[in-house]
Parts: structure tokens; sequence; C-alpha cells
């Protein structure tokens, strides 16, 4: 099934109000996924990241498929799954792979990207035009990010790089074909989302306990941040994002993107004492330009009218005879 018609067109958000509410709550889940590294640091066990990963997806997946009581028929088992291992099932351990081999700037400049990335793939499997305006936004945005995050003593590493680039385009890819299928008649975006989490947790359950173990202590602090993780960033934000993805241009969903290590930096600052310098809020400025410039439709050159040039001196032709001579 293919996705609904999108308000405003294919290629630009526009500026309706109901457009723009869609925007604002989409948006607000790459910004809570913003807050995921200082939940990370300050609430959950060190040394257990793909566990954090599991319990943010699978617990998330099945309490939406009991509230929803909706499970997927046909195709869309096998839909599902693809799309519920690209946004999460491989994307998350690719995410942290990155992360454990490059500086936090690096990887979150690498996830950036994404809208890059996108901007083909719509070409490839949603057949738009390659848009310039999306392109120019899109470095404009990785390179507003990278200022805001990377350090300047960042060292690179050839894996993590590799990871990193590859955990950008699984999302891109996830991104795109769930804008490509859409969502089924009469399917919500909570039970929607709670079939990809949960296939992404089902994929991860066996991967967490290979590469981790056995499970860490459990406190009364990495319980709440474990809350955190499944209800809040997991089963709201999920259903939000494939929400606006299903009926936004998915050029203006995934520069949205760009919230998450803009929210982290803002969080670190806050809350870890990192300080945000010029160059940072340069940066800054010009990541939430592109996250602007990403939701209007792209600029068009009105045709000049073909005007036959008539010399002053020669006189104006007469009428054809209709009727002849």
């Amino acid at each position: 099934m293919t996705s609904p018609a999108i308000p405003g067109g294919s290629t630009g958000g526009g500026a309706s109000p109901g457009n723009l509410r869609r925007v604002a709550l989409t948006a607000l889940a790459p910004a809570v996924w913003g807050s995921i590294y200082v939940v990370t640091t300050e609430l959950l066990p060190p040394g257990h990241p793909m566990f954090a990963a599991l319990l943010r997806s699978l617990p998330a997946g099945l309490i939406a498929l009991a509230l929803t009581r909706t499970l997927p028929h046909g195709r869309w088992w096998g839909k599902a799954a693809v799309l519920g291992g690209l946004n999460i099932g491989i994307f998350l351990p690719l995410l942290f792979v990155a992360a454990e081999r490059l500086p936090g700037g690096v990887a979150a400049t690498l996830a950036a990207a994404q809208p890059l990335i996108v901007a083909f793939l719509a070409v490839v499997i949603l057949h738009e035009r390659l848009s310039a305006w999306r392109l120019f936004w899109g470095v404009a945005g990785a390179a507003g990010v990278g200022l805001v995050v990377i350090a300047p003593d960042a060292q690179l590493d050839a894996v993590g790089v590799a990871a990193g680039l590859a955990c950008a385009a699984t999302m891109a890819l996830g991104l795109t074909l769930t804008r490509r299928w859409g969502r089924p008649e009469g399917v919500g975006p909570t039970a929607f989302a709670g079939w990809q989490l949960t296939a992404g947790g089902v994929f991860l359950l066996p991967v967490t306990f290979l590469a981790e173990g056995a499970p860490p202590a459990i406190d009364g602090q990495a319980a709440l941040g474990y809350l955190w993780l499944g209800l809040v960033g997991g089963l709201l934000t999920y259903a939000l994002w494939f929400r606006g993805v299903t009926s936004l241009p998915i050029t203006s969903v995934a520069v949205l993107s760009l919230l998450s290590p803009l929210v982290a930096a803002v969080l670190g600052a806050a809350v870890l004492d990192q300080t945000l310098g010029p160059i940072q809020l340069l940066g800054f400025a010009l990541a939430l330009a592109a996250i602007v410039a990403g939701q209007l439709p792209a600029p068009t050159r009105k045709p000049r009218a073909l005007e036959s040039p008539r010399s002053p001196a020669a006189p104006e032709s007469p009428a054809p005879d209709l009727i002849g001579k």
C-alpha cells in the first residue's frame, strides 16, 4: 500500500496550521532523543548500551500492541519486520559501535548526514525530483551539527566511521521505505510504531545477550532512566515520529533529526556543565536554519514569457482572411 497524499505537496512542507502542528509534534521525537545521552550517562549502569537499546524498544513495542490490539496482516508481517530492523534493530547497534569507536561529536555528525542520504533515496524509491535546495540545506545542517559537537582534537577510526555512515544510511532507508509503504488503512500511529519497536526488539534480544551477557543490576535510579527510554524515548516518540514520516514530506522529516544532537548539546551545557563557545553557537544557528528551511517548499523560478520582438518600423501584420481570397 502506498503512502497517503501529503498535504502541501511532496516537495515542500507548506505553512498551513495543520502542517505546522504535524511538524511540531514530529519534531518532539528527535528533541526527546537528544536527552538519551544525559539519561544514559547520569542514570543508567555503564557498559550495557545494548541492554538499554533493548529496553527502549521491546517493552514499548509490546505495550503498544497490548493497548491497540492490532497485529500486522498479510504482507505487513514482512514489511513490519523490515522497517523494525532498519529503523531500530540494525540502526541502534551501528549507532553504539560508532559511539564506542568515535568521539561523540564525530558520531553525531556522521548521523547528521541522514537528510542528504534521504534526498537521494527519495529520487530512487519515491521518484521525487532531486532538489538543490534540499541538498544545500542538508550539507549546511550537517556542517552546523559538526561545529556544535566536534572537538578540535577529535580522532577518526575507520571502523567507527564506517559504522556511523552505515547507521545514517540504514535509518535513511528505513525512513524512505516507511514513507513509500505508508500505514495500512485503519492502523494508527501507536500500533504502527508498536510493530516496528517489537520487531526491532526481537532482533536485539539475542544480539544483546551475545554481546553483553547477563543484564546489569537495576536500582531505582536506573529504573527511572529505563522507564524514560522505553515509555517516552520509545513508545511516545516513535508513535509521533512514524506519524510524521507517513504524513509529511520525507525530506522535511529527515532534517528534523538534526534536533537530536542540538538538544544533547544544550542539555550537556545545562546539566553536565559543558560549554558552548562562539563556534558552537554559530553551528547551532546554522543547523536551526537548515531545519527551518527544510520545512519550506523549494523556491521555483517563474518562466519568462516568450515574446517575439517586433520591429518598430514594420507595419502590423493583418489578420488572416478566414474566408480566403
